[in-house]
């Protein structure tokens, strides 16, 4: 009985694998074979078990060498369309410039995603519910996304505008299509302003359906995954948060803009291949004094395009100054005609 369960259970993950193969899910065809290995742990064969995960291992290290080309993964369809963002990751965690602490709780979520089914093997899960925390701009999107990147996954952005509708029932009904897609799908699903979904039930200004709602998300969040897809919650206001939703999050990490040390070591990143040797930092620091680190990448990447085109070998404090200048003078635009909107 024991061997007729085994060979079930098997034909179902060659079937998985197969199926995972024909969609171009490579990172879920490892999956399960690392889930075979640790079925073949369990059993005592433990010879197989190490043959198959140095297998993947090299695999994945061979994957990771042919091309620094993002991988192409297939589009959510139906119903899912319209509510999951598909975004094809194109930067790593070495490419934002993160604080120690963040760096070092994501660092360690990288590596328990990466040996999931060993953790399993002792009845461990890794650490998949994320909040990230923190003002406008100040690199919660950009780290999903190098998250993503990091564990080769590809990205999903929840679309607010067509998950929460004025129906009774219809958001916590589209809020388990997303949930059960995670759970089918392994990936990154980033809802960006949590706020709109988690805010306190306690409110004022709180309607019975938004908090059948944040219940839902309660609930759904608990929900065992066998795909340990990385669900990311940010928000630029985490006092609104309900205090529930804190206790159910991994890891809790406070972004912050980037500071002066910070805004040197982007700039420094981005500009490659030119050289910048008698760059005054101080003046720099200050015309980049609020800006995100996206606009920081964007000024420095547009001082490199100029000095090429002007045919110089290096970059002057004056251009990166001109071009985040003008960064800052796109912000005050927009923010003048928000509040001339609002």
């Amino acid at each position: 009985m024991i061997g007729w369960g085994n060979a079930v259970s098997n034909a179902k993950q060659i079937l998985a694998m197969l199926r995972s193969q024909a969609e171009g899910d490579e990172e879920q065809f490892f999956s399960i074979a690392l889930q075979v290995a640790a079925g073949e742990a369990r059993q005592g064969h433990r010879a197989t078990a190490e043959e198959i995960r140095s297998a993947v291992d090299a695999a994945r290290a061979q994957r990771g060498a042919r091309s620094s080309v993002p991988i192409s993964f297939s589009r959510p369809r139906g119903d899912l369309d319209s509510l999951l963002d598909l975004r094809e990751p194109g930067i790593r965690l070495v490419d934002v410039i993160l604080s120690s602490d963040i760096k070092g709780h994501l660092d360690a979520v990288v590596l328990q995603q990466r040996r999931r089914d060993w953790l399993r093997e002792h009845g461990k899960t890794p650490s998949r519910r994320l909040l990230f925390a923190g003002p406008p701009g100040s690199g919660k999107t950009m780290t999903a996304e190098a998250l993503a990147g990091e564990l080769r996954l590809p990205l999903f952005v929840i679309r607010l505008e067509s998950l929460i509708t004025r129906f009774m029932g219809e958001t916590a009904a589209k809020l388990r299509l997303v949930f059960d897609e995670a759970h089918r799908r392994r990936g990154v699903y980033l809802f960006d302003e949590f706020d709109a979904v988690g805010s306190n039930r306690l409110a004022t200004n709180d309607v019975a359906e938004m908090r059948r709602v944040l219940n839902s998300f309660l609930q759904f969040m608990e929900e065992p995954s066998a795909t340990d897809s990385v669900l990311v919650a940010a928000t630029n206001h985490p006092s609104l948060l309900d205090r529930a939703l804190l206790r159910r999050f991994d890891e809790v990490l406070r972004f912050e803009m980037p500071s002066s040390e910070e805004v040197r070591a982007i700039i420094k990143a981005h500009l490659a291949p030119m050289k910048y040797p008698k760059l005054t930092w101080k003046t720099i620091e200050a015309a980049a004094d609020g800006l995100s680190q996206a606009e920081i990448v964007h000024a420095a990447e547009e001082a490199v395009k100029e000095a090429i085109l002007a045919e110089r070998g290096q970059v002057a404090t004056a251009d990166l100054t001109r071009q985040l200048n003008k960064r800052q003078s796109m912000k005050t635009v927009f923010a003048e005609e928000q509040e001339r909107l609002g």
